[in-house]
């Protein structure tokens, strides 16, 4: 049996930095691969705090899903990885600017490291 499955990719959002699609769309969802604060046009880490930072992971992640044709709204599932939990207000506060009404389901996972010294990933599932 094959599987419905299509590749979605922008330049509007960080090019993968290994050998992953940016989104894949599978029946009427569509599975974005964790998003890092990185620049688009320069690919490099931005400057600040983690607020600068999950802002950024979020533009990006705006920009994968509008590749596809969804918005923030047509997410149902995100995955939050953050080097410290002493973040997670922070990120939090920023998370909620996002998603201010009927936010989708989350996890909070708190890691060791992640690519490229960020502090801040994030997943997410949309329907369309």
């Amino acid at each position: 049996m094959s599987i419905d499955r299509s590749p979605v990719s922008t330049a509007d959002a960080p090019a993968a930095v290994g050998p992953y699609s940016q989104a894949v769309r599978s029946g009427g969802l569509l599975f974005c691969s964790g998003q890092i604060p990185l620049d688009p046009v320069s690919g490099e880490l931005v400057d600040g705090g983690i607020d600068a930072q999950t802002a950024r992971v979020l533009d990006n992640l705006t920009a994968l899903l509008a590749a596809a044709g969804l918005t923030l709204g047509d997410v149902v599932k995100t995955t939050v990885f953050l080097v410290s939990m002493d973040d997670f207000p922070a990120m939090n506060a920023v998370y909620n600017r996002y998603f201010e009404e009927d936010p989708p389901a989350r996890s909070t996972v708190g890691v060791a490291a992640l690519p490229k010294g960020a502090r801040v990933e994030i997943e997410a599932i949309a329907a369309s």
